[in-house]
């Protein structure tokens, strides 16, 4: 009896794990993870799809990502942090002016994308939205020809795929002389058919190098990273309808006519780093405005420089008080105090220049005239001769 009721108690908590494990999200995991990335707009004939927030030359499985042979075939890596939703779930479709738009879906896969091949290029191109897989790996099936990547055959399985892409101005010429890859794969557990890619064993041949399997592990999270050979990615089962009866939708939805082209549009990662990069001088406040001021001046006057023109200047344009100490010192070389004032009245130009203001040439006779009453003032004849000049004294003594 009590193995009986342990049996049944291992047995229903066998169940439990099965069901937790088995626990499936909506559409909501894509409208609330990728709003951060992108616009959602309500289309009237997909309902809502994605418009990722890139800038033009974006295209589906070819920019910023790499072909990874795992256990499910060619398996397409993004190096796009939302890279584990668009790129294996759903359909993706070109607008002439928006550019690429997602189509969520709920079936997962390492790539919804239709294979091409010849003995020197492999090719790959996104399965319109509408496709079946049946009809999107037949010879009926035709994509637009710029919207496949080519590579030559010794290229492709590179991490850095993206630097070996064929112009596409080839694409007509190589795609008439490529073949469809039929390699239908069926996963049983999630009852998915996808195209799991080339062939390894043929690639290895025309790429020179073995490509080991690499393992794929679900993760809790949404994301994806690669270490230690094994994958780990976001790939939940997707319900289409819930079970409470709550509609999945998107917190903001935008009209079409509010997106922006392509060439107008900044990734979001990339604008927060303009953002910071914008602000840093405010920041730091002043000190930064004085930092920025003094590279300024370099292209005109430096700062030395012109502090001494105005102190030079302001001497000689601001009193008599000011001026006599400055020119005190600069006559010690045989001119006395007393002619200070004579200095004073010298232009501007002049005052820098040492050997004019101690070798003046027009004022040379005045010291003569000056020495020569002190010594022969007792004749009363030569005082009688300088009255015109000294007429000033004679009035003062009357």
């Amino acid at each position: 009896m009590i193995s009986v009721l342990l049996m049944l108690c291992i047995g229903t908590w066998i169940t439990a794990q099965k069901a937790t494990a088995q626990v499936s999200v909506s559409f909501q995991v894509f409208y609330d993870e990728l709003s951060p990335y992108g616009t959602w707009v309500d289309n009237p004939y997909y309902g809502y799809v994605w418009v990722p927030e890139v800038g033009s030359g974006f295209a589906p499985y070819s920019t910023n990502g790499y072909w990874l042979f795992t256990e499910d075939g060619w398996t397409w890596v993004s190096n796009y942090s939302w890279g584990w939703a668009p790129f294996h779930y759903g359909r993706w479709y070109t607008d002439p002016y928006y550019g690429p738009v997602w189509i969520p879906d709920n079936e997962w896969g390492p790539g919804w994308v239709t294979w091409r091949r010849s003995n020197d290029y492999y090719g790959w191109a996104p399965i319109g939205p509408g496709i079946s897989i049946s009809f999107a790996y037949s010879n009926n099936y035709n994509v637009p020809s710029d919207q496949w990547t080519f590579v030559r055959g010794r290229d492709f399985g590179r991490h850095n795929i993206n630097n070996y892409y064929v112009n596409n101005s080839n694409n007509v010429t190589i795609i008439n002389n490529t073949t469809v890859i039929n390699n239908i794969h069926v996963d049983k557990t999630r009852n998915v058919k996808y195209n799991a890619g080339p062939d390894r064993t043929e690639v290895e041949k025309h790429a020179g190098t073995k490509f080991t399997p690499v393992a794929i592990k679900g993760s809790n999270k949404p994301g994806q990273t690669l270490s230690k050979n094994q994958l780990q990615i976001y790939r939940p089962q997707v319900q289409k309808n819930t079970v409470n009866g709550k509609k999945p939708a998107p917190s903001k939805v935008e009209s079409l006519k509010n997106v922006k082209p392509p060439a107008q549009r900044t990734p979001a990662n990339q604008s927060q780093k303009v953002n910071q990069l914008n602000k840093q001088p405010q920041i730091k406040g002043q000190p930064a405005n004085q930092k920025q001021v003094q590279p300024q001046n370099k292209t005109g006057q430096p700062q030395k420089q012109s502090t001494q023109p105005k102190q030079n200047i302001k001497p000689l344009n601001t009193g008599q008080p000011v001026n006599q100490k400055q020119v005190q010192p600069q006559n010690k070389m045989g001119q006395p105090q007393k002619q200070s004032p004579k200095q004073i009245n010298q232009p501007q130009r002049q005052a820098p220049q040492p050997q004019q203001v101690k070798q003046p040439q027009r004022q040379a006779p005045q010291p003569q005239q000056v020495k020569q009453p002190q010594k022969q003032s007792p004749p009363p004849q030569q005082q009688q001769n300088n009255q015109p000049q000294n007429g000033s004294r004679e009035k003062q003594k009357h």
